[in-house]
């Protein structure tokens, strides 16, 4: 019998390198990884896939997912350095962060086990792999599945993506340079001719805007004493997909999803700024 999972995660993972003033410190993300690690510290059942480097890196950040409640049995491994990435801190917590990645990590749509991909209530991808991540997202809407998204760049394949997606999750820029729109209401109007599912975008310190059918859900950012935002945007579609799939309303999945960021702003990393169901219905 198929193992069902509550959500598959495809898309990336990383070693980060954090520069905080003089201080420096490695630790695991990733932004598929930690949008998994937060729905399993929710309580999710979890799985990733996705493909490891086999040097030291690589069975670091397969055990870290494992010890967070995310199973990796379908990831993949292959001779290659593992992703890592450079992450500047400022004073106020926000980052500048520099990536760097191996070829050979990248999924392949013939590679992707459609068991695994469709036997999920949801399936999370990101667009670093974008025609692989098309082609899942594909197999999970024709399997009835949900599909989310962390969409953070823009190439002539990402409305593709997004058509694809049940409800695709984007980053505050991504609207604007699929419609041109400026103002993120207007840009999400502009993309429901396309998409007739709830279209989300996040606007950092600003919240997050839903559009549901005409209706437009908007919730602010919850403040805090920002320590580092690295991995919030993960850690907020995490927060979603759970409040999703728990059966809340619009207005309150925003809600939850904009706590659970704000939590992970008080804390450093973005794995290790990962919040469980307590802390963030602690700050609600």
């Amino acid at each position: 019998m198929t193992t069902r999972w509550d959500v598959v995660g495809f898309g990336e993972h990383s070693i980060d390198v954090v520069y905080r003033g003089a201080a420096r410190r490695v630790s695991p993300g990733g932004q598929v990884a930690t949008t998994l690690c937060t729905c399993a510290a929710l309580g999710l059942r979890t799985a990733y896939l996705g493909v490891f480097g086999d040097d030291e890196h690589g069975p670091r950040l397969r055990a870290e997912l494992e010890t967070r409640g995310v199973h990796t049995g379908a990831g993949l491994t292959r001779h290659a350095s593992s992703r890592y990435a450079c992450i500047f801190v400022d004073e106020s917590g926000d980052r500048t962060v520099f990536w760097q990645r191996d070829a050979a990590l990248r999924l392949r749509p013939e590679d992707l086990p459609r068991d695994l991909v469709t036997s999920a209530r949801l399936l999370h991808v990101d667009n670093v792999d974008e025609d692989a991540a098309i082609a899942a997202a594909r197999l999970a809407r024709d399997a009835g599945v949900h599909v989310t998204t962390d969409i953070d760049q823009v190439t002539p394949r990402t409305m593709a993506l997004v058509e694809t997606a049940t409800i695709p999750i984007l980053a505050e820029h991504v609207p604007r340079a699929l419609t041109g729109e400026r103002d993120p209401e207007r840009a999400l109007r502009m993309l429901r001719q396309r998409h007739h599912g709830m279209l989300c975008v996040t606007l950092g310190a600003r919240g997050a805007m839903l559009l549901d059918g005409d209706t437009l859900h908007q919730a602010q950012a919850v403040t805090v004493e920002a320590v580092d935002t690295t991995g919030a945007g993960d850690v907020f579609r995490g927060a979603f997909i759970y409040a999703l799939l728990r059966g809340d309303s619009p207005p309150d999945i925003l809600r939850f999803a904009n706590a659970a960021a704000a939590v992970s702003c008080t804390r450093e990393g973005a794995i290790g700024g990962v919040p469980t169901l307590a802390d963030v219905e602690a700050l609600l």
